[in-house]
């Protein structure tokens, strides 16, 4: 099924041309809108990039990617981005939602005023009917989770890095962590952290989490900058080989840790894939062209020997 997906994409990709052929041949604008500044969005806009000038080279008509991520990760800050990106009437605006609900308006003065939308590593309010770019988060969670509790043989005390409590996919990801520790009577869920994106605020948090919980065992995270700051906290505490981590995504950061045996490894997302098919998804509507409700990505399991 995601075969046929991609090829029918694809197909109306290459039937590209006719189509510019017969509009206006100025550059078409895409605004992407991340959660925040971030490494990770950095791949995400790497891989935007790539289908910009794919689509410029495969249609004649140059696409242009302009990337506007907010300081912090703030619904106000990032719907007031979006709001000015809609006054310079791109034609289309890719965005990651730090609030489903906090940032709907914006989301749909963007729509009735005829700009196609396109979410990614996240899902569409609830009745939007936006595509969505991303992976199953719950599944990405249960990887992680499940290969924690296999780790610690099915018993310890474990915390999780909540990310950004608001944010659709941070929050499916951290209760089905909850949901698949619950499975197992002996492992015991003492500790939650809210890192908001940030790699400082995520070690800070561990440390001080690992402070006051000293038989911490395990450690899953919901976003790509808890596993980073929960590695660094783990080297600082000395506590490498005692306290076990699973990660999540694949920021060069994260992998050094894991090849220093400091993380286990990671269940990842794939940034640049989904920023690519995000600009894909977007141009197809931008074009008049019928888009899927949502395309998978897919997850990456990524381990120490997977790196060598």
């Amino acid at each position: 099924m995601k075969k046929l997906l991609l090829a029918s994409i694809l197909a109306a990709v290459v039937a590209g041309p006719t189509v510019a052929a017969a509009q206006d041949q100025d550059p078409l604008r895409f605004v992407i809108v991340p959660k925040v500044v971030h490494p990770w969005f950095d791949l995400v806009n790497d891989g935007a990039k790539e289908a910009a000038k794919m689509l410029t080279e495969t249609t004649g008509r140059e696409v242009q990617i302009e990337y506007r991520a907010p300081q912090k990760a703030d619904v106000i800050e990032q719907n007031d981005i979006i709001s000015r990106s809609i006054a310079t009437q791109p034609d289309g605006i890719l965005v990651d939602l730090l609030d489903g609900k906090g940032n709907r308006v914006v989301l749909e003065e963007a729509v009735d005023q005829g700009i196609p939308v396109t979410v990614f590593d996240s899902v569409p309010p609830e009745g939007m009917a936006l595509t969505s770019i991303g992976n199953d988060f719950c599944e990405q969670a249960n990887i992680a989770s499940e290969r924690l509790v296999k780790l610690l043989g099915g018993k310890g005390e474990v915390a999780i890095m909540m990310g950004v409590p608001t944010a659709p996919n941070h929050a499916i990801r951290a209760e089905c962590h909850k949901k698949t520790f619950e499975k197992y009577p002996d492992i015991k869920l003492v500790a939650t952290g809210i890192d908001n994106d940030s790699i400082e605020t995520a070690q800070k948090q561990a440390a001080a989490i690992m402070q006051a919980n000293p038989n911490l065992k395990g450690w899953v995270a919901c976003d790509a900058a808890g596993p980073i700051g929960i590695g660094q906290a783990i080297k600082e505490a000395g506590k490498v080989g005692d306290v076990i981590h699973v990660g999540l995504d694949n920021l060069p950061d994260l992998l050094a840790l894991i090849k220093e045996g400091v993380v286990d490894s990671s269940s990842s997302t794939k940034p640049e894939m989904q920023g690519y098919w995000a600009v894909i998804a977007t141009w197809q509507k931008a074009m008049g062209k019928p888009v899927p409700k949502y395309i998978d990505t897919g997850i990456a399991i990524i381990t120490k020997e997977s790196l060598e």
